[in-house]
């Protein structure tokens, strides 16, 4: 949004810091990379860990300094007072050096490959506008300060003012929904497959009718042959959940790692696989229901003389 409205809402009853961060993209050593303009009132607003360089970093860039990314420094082999050449889309050619290495934390931040002065950033770059505008606002946020700061921003109709939680909780909400459309996925595989799991246990009562018949003869009770055919179709169902779920595991690995300089980062939902390991159980059961009364109401003689 226009670098006004951080202008208008400074203005704002109970807003106490304000603090911009603008964001582009330019040429580092041949790629691509985002850049951020950021002011010294950022570790005002965001908390920031720093794994080289010491007090407020963002107040000493001044027209030639620059922080990075830990995990850009470790890929490049850059410390404290590297020097980085940056172009960016005006032409202009940035001659800067490294004052700060910011330590990244789990999630991902609003800060690219590089950070500079925000004076820096709108003298190179032709876009002024801000990615993000962090405030911190008298007492605790509320209500009254959320309407104070909505209302001195009515001029600037696609600013939009949340909390700390309330950014947290649309982040999540997206992720949830991706998340939903998995499952969704995630559901259809499971009703093919109880398809693929009666054919099989059909199948395979079909070739033992003379075993079910003898064993039937030695005693075996309908109940027992519908527990043993059950039981099946549950090491099946079980089988199929465990290898889904490695490869699964595998490839979760592969892509969170593709997307670490994101911030996404590889987690084992414990609980979710749990739940995921009943459902394989239940879907068994469900899969063998047909199988395992065909089983069970075999005639005797008849199956004894199948061949």
């Amino acid at each position: 949004m226009s670098s006004k409205a951080a202008s208008q809402v400074a203005k704002a009853p109970g807003v106490e810091v304000v603090s911009e961060i603008r964001s582009g993209t330019a040429r580092l050593d041949g790629k691509s990379v985002e850049v951020n303009g950021v002011d010294g009132n950022l570790p005002q607003v965001v908390a920031m860990k720093w794994s080289a360089g010491s007090g407020n970093v963002p107040a000493q860039l001044g027209a030639d300094g620059a922080f990075i990314k830990k995990r850009y420094a470790d890929d490049h082999d850059l410390k404290l007072g590297s020097p980085l050449s940056v172009k960016t889309p005006t032409g202009a050619k940035l001659q800067l050096h490294v004052v700060g290495v910011f330590d990244e934390p789990k999630g991902g931040s609003p800060f690219g490959e590089v950070s500079i002065s925000k004076r820096t950033f709108d003298r190179s770059f032709a876009t002024h506008d801000n990615y993000f505008t962090l405030l911190n606002v008298k007492g605790s946020a509320s209500d009254a300060a959320t309407a104070s700061i909505e209302n001195a921003l009515t001029g600037f109709p696609d600013a939009q003012v949340e909390t700390a939680e309330q950014f947290k909780d649309g982040q999540i909400a997206q992720l949830d929904m991706a998340l939903n459309i998995v499952y969704a996925l995630l559901g259809l595989s499971v009703i093919v497959s109880l398809f693929g799991i009666v054919n099989t246990l059909v199948l395979s009562v079909f070739e033992r009718t003379r075993e079910l018949g003898m064993l039937r003869a030695i005693g075996m009770t309908r109940r027992q042959v519908r527990r043993m055919v059950r039981h099946e179709s549950v090491v099946t169902a079980l089988i199929g959940a465990t290898f889904g779920i490695a490869v699964g595991m595998f490839l979760a690995g592969i892509v969170t790692h593709a997307l670490s300089d994101y911030g996404i980062v590889f987690a084992i939902p414990y609980a979710s696989l749990v739940v995921f390991g009943g459902i394989a159980i239940v879907a068994g059961m469900l899969a063998a229901i047909l199988p395992a009364r065909r089983a069970s109401r075999l005639n005797v003689l008849n199956a004894l003389q199948y061949e």
